[in-house]
């Protein structure tokens, strides 16, 4: 650790200069050869540093953004050209160009950040030994060696041999508590970043390759820093600690502000935005203004989160437009409750058996209709049991004929009796009882 944080001494100055001018503030409040004033010139060094990292910050959000957007299309090239690698590397290098995303981006924070904390360490490790560094005499050297947070000095390991503690005028068991506590707040608090990213920031609706690698690095990066952190100075985890706190509270404003589409971080802002808009009745701001303008430009393409805000815009009486606002009509709430009430009042559909068993009834339903016929198809069959009389003349033909005239509706059957009568004996011999036809046949 000591070669490579040498390989960095070109900013050991500039580093050891800042500390010293917060030590200046710190020191006229809390006493100059306090840890409170030394440690707090190490936390000011962070947040001067975090802040001047800001734009590399958000350049890291958006390449994260672009690269989880290309993982379908990332895994398309791959199984197109599986067996060509030198094409398959040729596709993705044009893919990056033609939608500006570099793969770097999302670890330029740490690369920036690297050469700080690698001259902090020389600084911090130079102090331990009693050597002046960079801006730091002797006298500021001196009084910081001797600086201690909760009883361990910032210059103290958890690895040092109780001999070197001791000339620091420590207890070795307060620097392992306390490099122990450190150490593990600043894993949990990089599990808990990393965990924060992919639970509530990620679109669920794509499954990718690099939702499992970032999966395992959420369990990897901790195991790392506790296993390197237990050769750290105090100094050193106040700093690693200070930053790992500084990304997980400027990586929640993001999630809480600016969601990735499809997580479920969007949907939960899409959801204060909705509670905004029908409390005041306006879109409020002008950031939330062009949320709701990139929504409607999607159209057809919305997410389902989306979609979900849409649809209660529309129950609330709003519609959206094109600029970022939203006027008021109580036509289009009409139109949503009537179209939720419709799909409410769908019926349920029903099974197999259901079906089944509704197609017997209307069967026997129709089976019972078609055996109520009417009375003269009914007294019809009566008559046909009476015994057969000899055959008509034409005089009863005509009398028969006259009284169906007059309504009479049996006749009809006995007309058609008679005319069996008839072909019987005609041929002599019947062939058998005829069903009488109906009142309406016209013959």
């Amino acid at each position: 650790m000591d070669t490579i944080a040498s390989l960095f001494s070109f900013i050991t100055w500039p580093v050891s200069w800042v500390i010293v001018q917060f030590h200046k503030v710190y020191g006229a409040i809390f006493g100059p050869d306090t840890g409170w004033a030394w440690g707090l010139s190490i936390v000011s060094l962070v947040v001067l540093i975090r802040i001047c990292l800001i734009p590399l910050f958000v350049k890291q959000i958006k390449s994260t953004r672009n690269m989880q957007a290309l993982q379908p299309k990332m895994k398309a090239i791959q199984e197109r050209y599986k067996s060509d690698k030198q094409r398959q590397s040729e596709e993705m290098m044009k893919l990056y160009k033609e939608t500006g995303t570099n793969p770097l981006s999302s670890c330029l924070p740490i690369l920036a950040q690297s050469p700080f904390f690698f001259a902090l360490y020389h600084v911090l490790s130079n102090i331990a030994s009693g050597k002046e560094i960079g801006a730091m005499n002797q006298v500021l050297v001196d009084s910081a060696r001797q600086a201690q947070i909760f009883g361990a000095p910032i210059a103290a390991k958890f690895t040092d041999s109780p001999e070197k503690v001791e000339a620091l005028n420590a207890s070795l068991t307060d620097v392992r508590i306390v490099t122990a506590i450190m150490i593990i707040l600043m894993s949990a608090s990089q599990f808990f970043t990393q965990r924060q990213l992919m639970m509530k920031n990620v679109d669920l609706s794509v499954k990718t390759p690099y939702m499992q690698q970032q999966k395992m690095l959420m369990y990897i990066f901790p195991v790392i820093f506790a296993v390197m952190g237990i050769n750290f100075p105090v100094g050193v985890l106040v700093y690693w600690l200070t930053t790992n706190v500084w990304t997980m509270g400027q990586q929640m404003y993001v999630i809480n502000q600016n969601p990735t589409p499809g997580s479920k971080a969007q949907d939960a802002y899409l959801q204060r935005l909705l509670k905004s808009i029908t409390h005041h009745g306006e879109v409020r701001g002008r950031r939330r203004k062009s949320v709701v303008k990139i929504v409607v430009a999607k159209g057809s393409d919305r997410n389902e989160n989306e979609r979900r805000f849409f649809g209660g815009l529309a129950k609330a009486g709003f519609a959206a437009q094109a600029d970022g606002t939203v006027v008021k009509s109580d036509t289009i709430a009409a139109e949503a409750e009537g179209g939720a009430a419709a799909k409410r009042q769908q019926p349920k559909r029903q099974t197999k058996a259901q079906r089944q068993a509704a197609a017997v009834q209307q069967a026997a339903a129709k089976d019972t209709e078609g055996d109520s016929e009417p009375t003269a198809e009914k007294a019809a069959p009566s008559l046909e049991k009476k015994p057969q009389g000899p055959a008509k003349t034409g005089a009863s033909e005509a009398a028969d004929a006259k009284g169906e005239a007059q309504g009479d509706k049996p006749a009809r059957p006995s007309r058609a009796n008679s005319g069996g009568s008839r072909q019987q004996g005609k041929t002599g011999q019947r062939k058998g009882q005829q069903r009488p036809k109906h009142p309406s046949s016209k013959k």
